[in-house]
């Protein structure tokens, strides 16, 4: 079966972004009057896009996904080149902001993951190429379509690429639930900076602990530990961005 993406504010994500080629878009019968249905044919009409309106039945091949009755079939999307990404010269002279994933199995999470570095603006998510989810539809659907405005590397070492990020001048930010820090005492500010978060289960492997330049944590109360990766993403993320805005003066 091809790649494909599904759910109607994802489809509509994809057709604005421009940037991958789609085949066609396979749309429910009896959605004729829906306005954001209208909006995919729209949208496919101006790219030049094939699209088809397909029984119920035709539906059944993707099982309980939650497609709203809209699929589009597209490539896989294309993962960005380590060192081409390392190369590449910010515009504005900004410091580059990373997250590194260690073991995230879980889609929904890495979806998540990703909507988050998006919204914050964040410059690239590395995950491992091995036991960590991979990029495919439910991703895609978890991140509302911000798979498509993010640098994805995937890396065979991850020991291996933070050496390489420390060559080029990034701070290697780690969390870890026995850490001393808070994740609010670190100064994200005037440093390209790598934020490594680990599998719920097993945390950050030892190896890229002893890398880590600072290693943060999350104050829990009452004993409690039951922050997802994707909420405790949220939060570190967004302390990063709430202190460039208060030294700044300008959202990144």
């Amino acid at each position: 079966m091809e790649n494909y993406i599904y759910g109607k504010n994802n489809v509509i994500e994809l057709l604005k972004d421009g940037s991958r080629s789609i085949s066609k878009v396979i749309l429910m019968k009896g959605q004729n009057n829906n306005a954001k249905i209208a909006q995919i044919i729209n949208l496919a009409r101006q790219r030049g896009i094939i699209f088809q309106f397909q029984p119920k039945e035709k539906f059944y091949q993707f099982g309980e996904i939650s497609h709203q009755g809209v699929i589009a079939y597209t490539p896989p999307i294309k993962f960005t080149d380590f060192n081409e990404f390392i190369n590449k010269k910010s515009e504005d002279n900004k410091y580059k902001k990373i997250i590194i994933l260690d073991g995230i199995e879980d889609p929904h999470n890495f979806g998540s993951i990703i909507r988050t570095c998006v919204c914050a603006g964040f410059d690239a998510v590395i995950f491992p190429s091995r036991r960590n989810a991979t990029v495919n539809s439910t991703v895609e659907k978890s991140s509302a379509g911000a798979v498509n405005r993010i640098d994805l590397i995937m890396v065979n070492s991850l020991t291996a690429i933070i050496d390489r990020l420390k060559d080029n001048d990034f701070w290697i930010i780690a969390t870890d639930i026995n850490a001393k820090d808070n994740y609010y005492d670190i100064d994200y500010c005037n440093m390209n900076f790598a934020i490594v978060l680990g599998a719920e289960k097993d945390g950050i492997s030892t190896a890229i602990l002893k890398k880590s330049d600072f290693k943060i944590k999350i104050p829990m109360l009452n004993n409690f530990n039951s922050l997802n990766v994707a909420n405790a993403a949220s939060i570190v993320i967004y302390e990063a961005l709430k202190q460039t805005i208060q030294k700044t003066g300008n959202v990144v």
